[in-house]
């Protein structure tokens, strides 16, 4: 029987990538779909969950929208990062054939993942909340016009027919998930490892601010992994940056990269420090 301590959390529905990274990370624990990403942070946030695997970057659309501003306020913290190889495939109900098909739906990102097969075969693309849904949604309608672009476990969970696989535009296409939760995880930084920091941070409003605050990484030989600015708040003005570091803040070198930064920022927020995922070595 499921418990909260044995759930994990994810947006969208049953047979979703995020779906497909928690049984490859976490084959034991219940998943929990949810409707939006605020609906995953909030089963952990409130105990119906332990976890929650949330998509935060794809190697050809980039990032997940909405995630960046979600992450700061949550309350959870980043435990773990997956990279899941994304494949997809063209899904419609028995009976139908690329001849018969006239559109096709799935999530805007998996869209454009799969753009050249879609204009390839001269299909008009409807863009739908989830890639999973889509695949529920052609099930349930039974129209042998309309196919959805989803992954192979959407198609078996809803009894789906495989018209065309692989059908993603590149062969290196990735996603990257972080795993959330209400406690830390435990790291050492003498122990374990290679460790990934991620944090963010708002600049004070001085000349060259970024500079002289990103100037720490580099004369303590911190590696930068990511930076990305997002606006907060609807204001032009206020910027806040997502960033991911190699290390631990128990390391000297970015204990004194920290310090710099937070001498040149109104606020530093850290995320998580957790294990680097092999797929970093590898890549």
């Amino acid at each position: 029987m499921a418990t909260p301590a044995n759930t994990i959390a994810f947006q969208g529905y049953l047979g979703a990538n995020s779906h497909i990274a928690i049984k490859e990370c976490f084959p034991k624990m219940t998943p929990l779909p949810c409707v939006r990403f605020e609906e995953a942070f909030e089963a952990v946030q409130k105990g119906k969950a332990r976890l929650a695997m949330i998509p935060v970057d794809n190697s050809i659309a980039g990032r997940v929208a909405d995630i960046h501003h979600i992450l700061p306020g949550s309350g959870l913290s980043i435990i773990g990062e997956h990279f899941l190889r994304v494949t997809y495939q063209l899904l419609a109900v028995p009976g139908a054939s690329l001849k018969t098909l006239k559109t096709v739906e799935s999530h805007v990102q998996s869209l454009s993942q799969c753009s050249k097969f879609i204009r390839q075969h001269k299909l008009t693309a409807i863009t739908s909340a989830d890639n999973a849904g889509a695949a529920m949604d052609v099930a349930q309608r039974g129209d042998k016009t309309v196919a959805a672009i989803a992954p192979p476990l959407a198609g078996k969970i809803y009894g789906l027919k495989t018209l065309a696989a692989k059908i993603e535009d590149f062969d290196h296409n990735t996603t990257r998930f972080l795993i959330m939760s209400k406690t830390p995880a435990k790291t050492n930084a003498k122990k374990g490892g290679p460790y990934v920091t991620s944090f963010v941070f708002r600049l004070r409003s001085v000349p060259a601010a970024l500079y002289k605050a990103l100037g720490g990484f580099a004369t303590n030989g911190v590696n930068m992994t990511k930076l990305e600015s997002y606006m907060i708040g609807g204001k032009f003005s206020a910027v806040q940056f997502y960033a991911d570091v190699d290390g631990h803040p128990d390391d000297i070198s970015l204990r004194h990269a920290l310090e710099d930064l937070r001498f040149y920022s109104q606020e530093v927020v850290i995320l998580g420090t957790y294990p680097a995922h092999p797929f970093r070595k590898k890549s």
